[in-house]
C-alpha cells in the first residue's frame, strides 16, 4: 500500500473509539467527521460531564474560553457520535476489550497529574498542587472534599505560567466577583471566608523566560481587591535574555506590562499580588503545615540548547507562606496495557502512531491526541491542529486487518451493562447541562455546577 492510501472498504463505517472527552478527543472526532470517510465514533470520558480542562481547568473568571463547549456540543449531536461518560478505560474496559470492537482507539487523556518539586517539606499540609486547586475550585468531582487551607495570610505561587497566575487571580479576587462565575458553590463559600492578604508568584529564571500570555499578565494590574508588586530590578531583562528571546512578540510584550507594574503607586486595596524572578525552591519549612518556602537565588546563564538556565548563587531567601502553590507544569500519567515514557510523561509515538517504546516498533491501531501525545503544552486550539495531525496518520493507515470480530455498536453497550457501569450518553448529559444552566439564570450566574457524581446522577 502507498503512502496516504488506506485499502479499506468505503462502503463500510471505520468504527473509532477515543478515550478522553476534553478538546483534544473532540477536534479528533472533528477531523474525523471532516475527513470524508464513514466513520462511527464512540467518545468515553471517565467522568459524567465532557469536555474536559474546559470545564474542570478554565478559570471560572474566563467564560469567553469556555464557549467553544458550543462547538463540542455540535460534534456530540452528530449521528455518528455516540457519548459513554461515567466509562473509565483500565476499570470498565481495557485496550483489547477496544481492539475487538473497534478499527482503530484513540487516547486522548491528557496530563492529569502535576511534576513534583522533589524537595524537602514538598508534603506538608498547607502544599498543594495548583492542579488540585483549580480542580476543586471549577468542581471536578473527584476534589470536591479537598482541604484548602484559606486561613493562610500569605501565599506562595511556585511557577509563573498562566497557571500560575489563574490562581493568584482568583485568590485575590472578592467573593462578589466570583459569585458572578461558575465556580463551584463549596468553592465560593470557602473563598468568601478567606484571609488570604497577600500573593507571591515565584519563578527560577527571569522575566524574559516566563509562561504567561499578555492577556493573563495584564489582568494582574487590573483587580479590583489587589494591587500589583514587582521589584524593577528583578523584572528588567538581562542582555544575554532579550538576545535570545529577540523577535518573540508575547515576551516583549510582557517586558512591557511589567515595566508599567514597577511604575504603580498601590493604591491600598485589600489583597497584593507581587511576582518575583530568579528564585528557586530548596526546601518547604514547618512542622504540622507549611510556614515558609526558603529560595536560592539564581543567575542565568546561556544554556547548550541556545536558552538561559537558571544557575544557583549560594545566597538565599525565606519568604513565609502558610499555602504554598506548586505549579511547575502537567504531568502525563501511565495507562494499562500501553507503553508509557515517564521521563517525558507522553505515550510514546510517530505523529500520533503508539510505539511499543520511543523509537520503536508500531502498535496497529492505536494512536494518541493532545497533551499525552506532546506533552502539556499550547492553548486550548492547539489541540485541534495536534489532532488533525493523528486523525491524518490513522486515515493514512491501512486498517483493513484491523478488523474487529464485534463491530456491531450496540454491543460494547451490552458488555458496559453486563458489568453494571452507569452510562451517561449525549441525552443524559445534555439534561444535566440544561438543569445547570437554568439554575445559573436563577441565581444570575453562568450555570450552577453540579459537582458530586450523585447530584449529576439525580437529574
Amino acid at each position: 500500500m502507498s503512502e496516504g492510501t488506506s485499502t479499506y472498504p468505503e462502503s463500510k463505517p471505520l468504527r473509532v473509539a477515543v478515550i478522553g472527552a476534553g478538546p483534544a478527543g473532540f477536534y479528533t472526532a472533528e477531523a474525523l467527521l471532516k475527513s470524508g470517510r464513514q466513520v462511527s465514533i464512540d467518545l468515553f470520558d471517565r467522568l459524567p460531564t465532557p469536555y474536559g480542562l474546559v470545564r474542570f481547568g478554565v478559570a471560572p473568571d474566563h467564560q469567553k474560553i469556555k464557549s467553544v463547549t458550543r462547538l463540542y456540543e455540535r460534534t456530540l449531536q452528530d449521528e455518528r457520535v455516540r457519548y459513554f461518560g461515567n466509562v473509565e478505560y483500565g476499570r470498565d474496559l481495557d485496550l483489547a476489550e477496544l481492539r475487538k470492537h473497534y478499527h482503530a482507539v484513540v487516547f486522548a487523556v491528557g496530563a492529569p497529574t502535576d511534576r513534583p518539586l522533589g524537595i524537602k517539606g514538598e508534603n506538608l499540609p498547607g502544599s498543594l498542587s495548583a492542579t488540585e486547586f483549580v480542580a476543586w475550585y471549577n468542581g471536578h468531582p473527584d476534589y470536591a472534599d479537598l482541604e484548602v487551607p484559606l486561613d493562610a495570610r500569605e501565599v506562595v505561587v511556585i511557577g509563573v505560567g498562566n497557571v500560575g497566575i489563574d490562581v493568584s487571580r482568583v485568590l485575590a479576587k472578592s467573593a462578589t466577583e466570583l459569585a458572578a462565575t461558575d465556580m463551584a458553590d463549596h468553592a465560593l463559600a470557602a473563598l468568601q471566608a478567606s484571609q488570604v492578604e497577600r500573593i507571591v508568584m515565584v519563578g527560577r529564571r527571569g522575566p524574559a523566560e516566563a509562561k504567561f500570555t499578555t492577556k493573563e499578565l495584564r489582568e494582574l494590574g487590573e483587580l479590583e481587591n489587589a494591587d500589583i508588586y514587582v521589584r524593577p530590578a528583578e523584572v528588567e531583562a538581562d542582555p544575554a535574555s532579550l538576545a535570545v528571546v529577540a523577535g518573540d512578540v508575547t515576551i516583549t510584550k510582557n517586558l512591557e506590562v511589567l515595566a508599567w507594574f514597577a511604575t504603580q503607586t498601590p493604591a491600598g486595596k485589600p489583597r497584593a499580588i507581587e511576582l518575583r524572578f530568579l528564585l528557586s525552591p530548596v526546601e518547604f519549612i514547618g512542622t504540622d503545615r507549611v510556614e515558609a518556602v526558603k529560595f536560592e537565588r539564581n543567575r542565568l546563564e546561556p544554556n547548550e540548547w541556545g536558552g538561559m538556565s537558571a544557575v544557583g548563587t549560594g545566597e538565599f531567601e525565606v519568604l513565609p507562606a502558610q499555602l504554598v502553590l506548586r505549579s511547575v507544569g502537567y504531568l502525563g500519567s501511565a495507562l494499562p496495557g500501553l507503553p508509557f515514557d515517564a521521563r517525558r510523561g507522553v505515550i510514546p509515538n510517530d505523529e500520533g502512531r503508539v510505539l511499543e517504546a520511543a523509537g520503536g516498533a508500531r502498535v496497529p491501531g492505536v494512536y494518541v491526541a493532545g497533551w499525552i501525545k506532546r506533552g502539556p503544552s499550547g492553548v486550548i486550539g492547539t489541540n485541534k491542529a495536534c489532532a488533525m495531525g493523528t486523525v491524518a496518520s490513522l486515515l493514512a493507515d491501512d486498517l483493513l486487518d484491523l478488523e474487529p470480530g464485534n463491530d456491531e455498536a450496540t454491543l460494547i453497550d451490552a458488555l458496559l451493562a453486563e458489568r453494571g457501569v452507569r452510562v451517561v450518553d449525549t441525552t443524559a448529559w445534555l439534561r444535566l447541562d440544561a438543569a445547570e444552566v437554568a439554575a445559573g439564570e436563577k441565581a444570575g450566574r453562568p450555570r450552577v455546577k453540579r459537582v458530586t457524581r450523585e447530584e449529576m446522577f439525580d437529574v
